[in-house]
């Protein structure tokens, strides 16, 4: 389980596709600082399963269906990603309840600056993820937990701080790129609790009808 809270943008050192699935080397540090072979690590939201662990080098091996669902597949020498370390018995809860289980990958439309260092974000989202998506919500993009400022007609809104821009990979991204998607894990027991009873689909016109 993660939180969403970045510790570490590391850089791609290689990511060595093979006949199924691929290998991914990241230049990092702090991630490392306690990792062991087997040691889970989220990157870009995925978790990921370390091998061969030096102190400033991430080795992980990464599935055919990890790289068709994510964006992890699209990484090359040089590439910014975020790292997060499973959250530990003992920490805090500071961003959301985080899997590390990418639902789908949106298109980034805009990023776009607000003044004083904040920013704007806009995300074209699939539509079969609408309906665990709601304003005031979390959604973990790229592994950051943010809150869901707007979404209207497929396209997600979040606003994002000095602190986070600094501190993640989102200062390199563009226009046009794929970014991972994972809803709120807690949006997903409720819709397929309520299409078990026979409830209509939880849409976001149906969240307005109850007030959320």
């Amino acid at each position: 389980m993660f939180t969403g809270i970045i510790e570490e943008v590391g850089v791609v050192e290689a990511l060595e596709k093979r006949s199924t699935g691929a290998r991914l080397r990241v230049r990092c540090r702090k991630v490392l600082e306690d990792v062991f072979e087997g040691a889970s690590i989220a990157v870009n939201g995925v978790c990921l399963t370390a091998v061969e662990p030096r102190p400033d080098l991430l080795t992980a091996d990464i599935a055919p269906e990890t790289l068709s669902r994510t964006n992890l597949g699209a990484l090359r020498r040089g590439s910014l990603v975020n790292l997060e370390r499973p959250l530990s018995p003992s920490g805090r809860l500071s961003g959301h309840m985080v899997q590390g289980h990418v639902d789908d990958t949106g298109e980034l439309n805009s990023l776009r600056p607000l003044g004083g260092g904040n920013w704007w974000l806009e995300v074209r989202v699939p539509h079969e993820l609408e309906p665990y998506l709601a304003p005031k919500g979390s959604v973990a993009i790229d592994g950051i937990s943010l809150t869901i400022a707007s979404l209207e007609q497929g396209m997600l809104g979040v606003a994002i701080i000095p602190h986070t821009y600094e501190n993640t990979n989102l200062k390199s991204r563009k226009p046009g790129e794929r970014l991972n998607l994972e809803c709120d894990i807690l949006a997903k027991y409720v819709e397929r609790l309520l299409r078990q009873r026979g409830t209509e689909p939880l849409t976001m016109d149906r969240m307005r009808e109850l007030g959320y």
